[in-house]
């Protein structure tokens, strides 16, 4: 048997040089040219061959993670398959970016975030001035794709959780949102010693002064928090703010009721001596997961696999992660933010080009 064209390697490679198109079509063309070059077929068995697990995903994540340090974010993305009639793994997702349902994969991921001495209030844009190298790392460190007809969403979350602390996982916090603060999940950081940081619906109901249990969003919550009983779980601090202006309080410009409800939110942990400013740093630290998405799909084509079988499209997604991987790392150590980093890897063609141009008008002389 001929042994393999192509690895991992060269296909994380390409994903991280490539601007456009990231199939294996177009990593066949972009490959070295020399005698008996890797054709297509080389790419595409290379995703049917690898084992579809997040084990090479760690191998690579674990050198440079602080297992008693930083957080941990669980989240879920959808990424857009409007047109995959064929492809596995493809079903209908709620999309935040859409606001609407759409075909999709349904990816989640547990991202670790490091501590900074130095924090920021907001994320530039990739074309701002470049990073300061003390920017927090956003390192992908394990995830699973939902599929309808397997496992649950909860179940993978705690089935992430279990394995993270098999790695020896000590973090600062567990953070996620109201999706998963389900009594389940909030007991399973609580049985592995965990703290966690979360959003509850409006309708939790809590017990706040040894009476009865009530909406949450009944009870007087006052800005630097209230300790109240969860039902089913236990005591918990609660915040209460909005999402327009951090302060529901000051709030007062609403044009109707139903608005105003729609940026009130509400934060929970079983942190009892949180503070408020201490919640507001956690909620920023969080909005990591979703520049993570942001850049994986923008940058790394996570969403542009056009292969069929479900098992091609997890190591595509793989790949991508770990394509991630490289491109943040180099941004943490060098503060080249994703967009120069893949720009510089094509200036030299374009300034090749511009030297000897080959699209040019027919002479009119």
């Amino acid at each position: 048997m001929n042994p393999p064209k192509v690895d991992d390697l060269d296909y994380i490679h390409f994903l991280v040089a490539a601007q456009k198109e990231f199939t294996c079509t177009e990593a066949a063309r972009s490959s070295p040219e020399e005698e008996d070059a890797p054709a297509h077929d080389a790419f595409t068995r290379l995703l049917q061959r690898q084992p579809p697990n997040t084990e090479a995903l760690w191998r690579e994540a674990e050198p440079v993670v602080e297992p008693d340090a930083g957080l941990l974010i669980l989240d879920d993305t959808t990424l857009d398959k409007p047109y995959a009639n064929e492809i596995e793994h493809v079903t209908w997702h709620w999309s935040g970016k859409h606001g609407d349902v759409v075909k999709g994969i349904n990816l989640l991921t547990l991202l670790w975030r490091s501590s900074s001495e130095e924090p920021t209030s907001e994320e530039p844009t990739e074309e701002a001035s470049p990073e300061k190298s003390s920017r927090e790392a956003h390192v992908p460190c394990d995830f699973r794709l939902y599929e309808k007809e397997g496992k649950t969403k909860n179940e993978h979350f705690r089935e992430m959780l279990d394995k993270a602390s098999e790695r020896e996982f000590e973090p600062e916090q567990v953070v996620f949102d109201s999706w998963y603060s389900g009594l389940d999940n909030l007991k399973k950081v609580r049985d592995l010693g965990w703290t966690f940081f979360t959003r509850l619906e409006k309708n939790r109901k809590v017990n706040p002064d040894d009476t009865y249990n009530r909406q949450i969003q009944e009870i007087e919550i006052p800005k630097e928090g209230r300790v109240v009983h969860l039902k089913g779980f236990g005591f918990v601090k609660v915040f209460r703010t909005d999402s327009t202006d951090g302060d529901a309080e000051d709030n007062q410009s609403k044009d109707t009721e139903e608005s105003e409800e729609e940026d009130i939110q509400y934060w929970a942990t079983n942190n009892l001596e949180m503070t408020e400013e201490k919640r507001e740093e956690l909620a920023r630290r969080a909005w990591g997961v979703e520049t993570y998405h942001r850049r994986l799909k923008q940058y790394c084509g996570v969403e542009d696999s056009q292969c069929r079988s479900a098992q091609a499209q997890h190591n595509h997604i793989q790949m991508s992660i770990r394509a991630f991987l490289r491109l943040e790392l180099h941004r943490v150590e060098t503060a080249i933010s994703f967009y120069e980093s893949k720009t510089a890897i094509i200036r030299e063609a374009v300034r090749a080009y511009l030297a000897d141009p080959t699209h040019v008008l027919p002479s009119s002389a």
